[in-house]
């Protein structure tokens, strides 16, 4: 059921967005859940696309009419954010899951009761207040609604590939999970000019949609009896680089043990109070690999969006062919098509 709530007056920092769209993402699942403990009542949604409609007396990055990703919330002062890596923001937790605004307070209530923001943008409406720094300006010539996943999901597996792991040419590259984020991944190591790319999931529909976006291979995880000896028949010693979006245990490992010596894994799903063991003396240190956790894939949304932007354009990063559009009103049936693995990436057109 859509209900209406009041929303305050953006303040000297922030803009008022009309939503054009908004993602669909697994966060938003994990914090529904209370995988992630976003206090309740909250409006979710942080895959955002609007239109600028106002700004408040200091912004500076925007003006109204200005099309727009909504993107996470970082404060630009902290260590993290002056040396490049925002998405580490000493802030970042407390404004994407706390149910607050960077001030501590809130912007949307419902009969005089306050209701908590997600990620600092709360997408899931007709309008949002953001920070002018969750913003990201775009160009004007493409389809707004299509942009929204470019926030997270998509800046999360290309991002990750692109700013954390930089895969030379010619290296292999293997992920594990064929959603959102593991083929936006795929694409980009296509683009990185990796040779080998293989993706790993056990869906057969995911699996073609991975070899149609650049995937050299693919693996069903259910269907061989070894995942971790098939990429190894296909490197030869082992791939240089692996990728785990599924926050599955058993597969974090076995991104770590598809490594050749002196590889790297990244780990970026949600994983909540889930424990991972690891063996470090055989996982980690007989091969001298490297496991990384990254969020976001440690982009500056502001440089990042606006180059996947121009990879799109460019055909290079085909996005279409992972989203399905749904109206507001088929929300709930965005979230199961997802759950269910019938479409990739929902967004909610407005």
């Amino acid at each position: 059921m859509i209900e209406e709530v009041e929303l305050a007056e953006p303040r000297e920092r922030e803009v008022l967005v009309k939503m054009v769209g908004c993602g669909i993402c697994h966060t938003d699942v994990f914090a529904r859940d209370q995988g992630l403990p976003v206090p309740l009542p909250a409006v979710l949604g942080h895959e955002g696309s609007g239109i600028i409609e106002k700004v408040g007396s200091a912004v500076k990055t925007v003006k109204p009419g200005d099309h727009v990703v909504l993107s996470y919330f970082s404060c630009g002062h902290c260590e993290a954010c002056v040396t490049g890596h925002p998405s580490q923001c000493d802030q970042s937790y407390e404004v994407s899951f706390g149910g607050v605004y960077k001030d501590g307070t809130k912007r949307l209530s419902q009969n005089g009761v306050e209701i908590s923001a997600f990620f600092g943008q709360s997408s899931f409406v007709t309008y949002a207040v953001a920070d002018e720094r969750n913003v990201v300006k775009i160009d004007d010539d493409v389809d707004l609604a299509l942009m929204g996943p470019l926030g997270c999901g998509i800046q999360t597996g290309a991002g990750t590939v692109i700013n954390v792991l930089r895969p030379q040419a010619g290296s292999s590259f293997v992920v594990f999970g064929c959603g959102a984020v593991g083929l936006s991944a795929i694409m980009a190591a296509k683009i990185a000019g990796c040779s080998q790319i293989i993706g790993v999931d056990a869906v057969p529909s995911r699996l073609e949609l991975a070899r149609e976006l650049g995937a050299t291979h693919v693996l069903n995880g259910q269907e061989v009896n070894d995942t971790v000896a098939e990429i190894m028949k296909i490197t030869g010693k082992g791939a240089d680089y692996s990728l785990d979006t599924s926050a599955v245990p058993a597969l974090i490992n076995q991104a770590l043990y598809c490594l050749k010596t002196l590889g790297t894994a990244v780990s970026v799903g949600s994983t909540g109070d889930r424990e991972v063991c690891i063996k470090p003396q055989y996982a980690l240190m007989a091969g001298g690999k490297t496991l990384i956790g990254a969020i976001q894939g440690d982009s500056i949304p502001q440089l990042f969006i606006p180059k996947l932007v121009r990879f799109y354009k460019e055909g290079k990063l085909p996005i279409d062919k992972l989203i399905k559009f749904y109206s507001f009103e088929e929300i709930n049936k965005a979230f199961e098509d997802s759950h269910k693995g019938i479409t990739i990436k929902p967004v909610i057109r407005f």
